[in-house]
């Protein structure tokens, strides 16, 4: 197809292609997917090789949110069945980073419910970061803590947080139907705040709410102008007792085409394959990595993944590595932009393509000490490292009773 050469062109010199093409990426037919896919899939790996970078959620605080985000089972009123707790004191968080960590992650993301944080709760965070920096020094640290207000990014950043995670989620046309108590621009304003404090920026979307093909375009155009260097790709779950219980709109097939669109418009960005791949992409998980390189390692916040031992035999199987940990994620061009901007340690300051102007329950994480202990881990390589590939018997501890997973 010509228009697959042409993306393809356009992805090796990190050109920005047209919104039609974007636009014609999603309206291609089932019967032309595989095309889609090798072609995405040597963008992939002009960039990223075969590498893929392992990401591990730790729920720091889960529930009983103010915001109405009609997709989230958090929201104020969810009647969504979760685990519902408040913040985890650091050394807890730490033992549940561990887990991931021991599982292959090189990056561990750290979420709690809420509008935003207090300077208490950023005081809270930041001995949460430094707990797990002094027992795992080479780790990288993502927090998702919601809106941010003036300083607390740099406060963040200062404590050792090399990542700040906030989802424009959808298009800003269609972002008032989803959202009612804070807007896309609260939105926008928070990863520019992160990235002017030398974090780097890490935004994405969230696909299957109801959006027309033009609001997925508008929504990945808007982050490649925004720029961030990774770029979840969520796939709604629709969480009984919340506004869009019904909203059963994605098929394996679609969410390729959508994941081969974000890579064409984002060629040289760390791509990750987020929130409800496995309940749409179901058994072609593996052809989606040929189009992102990046994922998260188990379970969510309020929902469980896949097994930790399923997707590290995923990777290998589909001929895939996990990336080690003193392995650079991002490409030459864009890390030695984040090496030459003083301090800004995982750095946002790459281009996402041409230098114009468009230029998470986990019920994550994890174990008690002895719960560690008593696991019977099977050995696999990961990293020059023996990696954990029983992670989901220990993170869904307290399922189903009052004790949070991370406890």
């Amino acid at each position: 197809m010509d228009l697959l050469n042409t993306l393809v062109d356009k992805g090796l010199r990190r050109e920005l292609p047209t919104r039609e093409e974007a636009l014609a990426v999603l309206a291609t037919s089932d019967d032309d997917l595989l095309d889609v896919v090798a072609a995405a899939g040597k963008v992939r790996r002009k960039w990223f090789g075969r590498r893929v970078k392992l990401n591990y959620l730790v729920n720091l605080k889960s529930g009983l949110c103010p915001e109405d985000c009609s997709y989230c089972s958090q929201r104020l009123g969810s009647k969504a069945e979760i685990l519902k707790y408040t913040w985890l004191k650091p050394e807890d968080a730490s033992k549940a980073a561990a887990a991931g960590v021991a599982g292959g992650a090189k990056r561990v993301c750290l979420v709690a419910s809420g509008r935003g944080p207090t300077d208490r709760d950023i005081d809270r965070v930041s001995k949460t970061i430094e707990a797990i920096k002094e027992q795992n020094e080479d780790v990288e640290v993502c927090a998702c803590l919601g809106l941010l207000s003036a300083g607390q990014a740099e406060r963040l950043r200062a404590a050792g947080a090399d990542a700040y995670n906030h989802n424009l989620n959808t298009s800003e046309a269609t972002y008032g139907g989803i959202t009612t108590t804070h807007t896309y621009a609260d939105r926008v304003d928070t990863v520019q705040q992160a990235q002017a404090a030398g974090m780097s920026a890490c935004s994405g979307l969230i696909a299957g709410m109801g959006e027309s093909d033009e609001d997925l375009v508008d929504v990945v155009f808007s982050l490649r102008a925004l720029d961030p260097d990774s770029v979840p790709v969520n796939f709604l779950i629709p969480f009984e007792g919340t506004p869009l219980a019904k909203e059963w709109n994605l098929t394996p097939q679609r969410a390729l085409r959508i994941l081969a669109m974000v890579r064409f418009v984002c060629p040289d960005v760390e791509v990750r394959l987020a929130g409800g791949r496995e309940v749409h992409l179901r058994s072609m998980q593996p052809l989606a990595l040929h189009l992102v390189n990046s994922i998260f390692l188990g379970d969510y916040l309020t929902s469980e993944g896949q097994e930790g031992k399923a997707d590290l035999d995923m990777i290998a199987d589909a001929g895939f590595e996990v990336e080690g940990a003193g392995e650079t994620t991002l490409p030459a061009h864009r890390a030695d932009a984040v090496a030459a901007a003083a301090g800004c340690g995982g750095g946002s300051c790459g281009p996402c393509g041409d230098d114009s102007p468009e230029a998470a329950s986990v019920e994550a994480a994890a174990p008690e000490a002895a719960a560690v202990e008593a696991a019977a881990p099977e050995a696999a390589a990961v990293a020059d490292q023996d990696a954990r590939t029983d992670l989901v018997a220990v993170r869904r501890r307290g399922a189903g009773t009052d004790l949070p997973p991370n406890a």
